[in-house]
This record gives C-alpha cells, structure tokens and sequence, in this order.
C-alpha cells in the first residue's frame, strides 16, 4: 500500500515513517510536517493509506481530509484521546495514541485489508430494525454491536454524538437523537430531556425534575415533564 505521513512534530513524523519503511506491506512515499503540502500531494498522487496527525496548528487533520474531493484510507495519529469519537466520522481505519508503539501500528495496518467503511450507520440501522425489534445494531468505531434493548439504562446525546449506557457498559456512536428514537419502542423508552432518552423498565425513583436510573440521576426537562407524566400516569 502507497502511503504519506502527516505530523506536524518532526520526531512523531520521523517514527511514523520508519514504522511504514520497516513494514513490507507499505511503501513509503512521502512524509510532510506541512499540511498544506500534503494536501496538495494528495490531490495530485494517489495515495492508498494516510497516516494523519489530528491536532495541527494552521489546520486540523480533519480540516485536511474534508477539503479533499476524495479522502483514502486513514489512521489517525494524535496526543489527545478526546478527538476518537470525531474520528469516526471520517470512516478512520483506526486512531492510534502517542506515543505509538510499533505493534499497535502493526495491529491498525492489518485492518486496512479488510476494511470496509459504513457510509451512514442510520442506513444500517434502520434496515436492520425497521420494526421495533428486542435488539439494536450500532455501529461504534469500526466494530458492529448488537444491543439489547431490555440491556439499556438509558442513552446521553451530544451533538451528534450518542452514548449507550448498558449492563455491558459503554458505547458510542455517532447518530442524532431522533434517530435513536426511532429504533426504540416508544412503551419502553421515553425522551425525557433534549440530551437523554431513558429506559423505563429501570426507573427505581422518580422525582419532579429527576429520575434515579441505576443510581444514576437523569434530569427531566422542563417542556418534557408533562408528556413524561402523562406516560408514567398511563404505564
């Protein structure tokens, strides 16, 4: 595979491109601590693998890819754990964390094979579940989680991130609310907030301006306190 590098630190570029030198399934073709520089590489060179750096200070990693007419294959690089999640929306092959270790690098290469980007998870989704069924499919990262429904505490929107809190723990995903809502039984779960969609089979305390769910407290917003009565009232 045909690859470049891109970090803005010299250093972090020099063992990204040693890495890709000592791989044989990689051949290196360039490497650039000037984003603008591979940009306009990428434009004209076809490229079958980036290996992107996320925080740069003229432009982001992502800026860098939404301004290609075609974005490759890429594995993100970055310091900063927090920008995972956005990630996703590029179809990354994988995020690596500095420092890199050369068997995780190995471990993101060897996804690049077989690969195989999901433009929308809502298109998934809803093939999947066109009626309310006892079971989700989401899509988190590069990995497809079947959730089941009645495993569900309640789910935290942010943008249009999504996080699912489960008996199983944790998973993210990125899908608007509404979409969710559409997914779910409207008997079981109820919108209670602009940013929390909860199970009612496991309210253990409800409260006018809260609910205790697995002694966590949910907020209940205000334009959404009376259809929520009415529910609670009619369950």
């Amino acid at each position: 595979m045909r690859c470049i590098a891109v970090d803005d630190e010299p250093f972090a570029l020099e063992l990204i491109a040693g890495y890709i030198q000592k791989t044989p399934s990689l051949q290196f073709m360039n490497g650039f601590t000037n984003p603008f520089e591979a940009m306009s590489f990428l434009v004209n060179t076809p490229v079958d693998l980036v290996f992107l750096d996320i925080n740069m200070p003229e432009i982001s990693g992502m800026e860098l890819l939404k301004s290609l007419p075609t974005i490759p294959k890429v594995i993100f690089t970055t310091a900063y754990a927090e920008f995972g999640a956005e990630s996703y929306e590029f179809n990354a092959v994988d995020f690596l964390l500095k420092p890199v270790k050369y068997d995780r690098f190995l471990r993101a290469v060897n996804k690049v094979n077989s690969y195989s980007p999901i433009q929308r998870e809502s298109t998934v989704i809803n093939h999947a579940v066109e009626q309310h069924s006892e079971s989700i499919l989401i899509k988190s990262g590069q990995q497809m989680f079947r959730i089941e429904t009645d495993d569900i505490f309640y789910i935290e929107g942010a943008g249009n991130y999504i996080t699912f809190y489960t008996k199983t723990g944790k998973i993210m995903t990125l899908l608007p609310m509404n979409d969710i809502l559409k997914m779910l039984s409207p008997k079981t779960f109820a919108r209670i907030h602009k940013s929390y969609i909860i199970s009612l089979k496991h309210i253990s305390i409800i409260e006018r301006a809260k609910v205790m769910i697995n002694s966590t407290p949910i907020p209940i917003g205000i334009t959404y306190r009376e259809q929520f009565s009415k529910m609670i009232r009619n369950s």
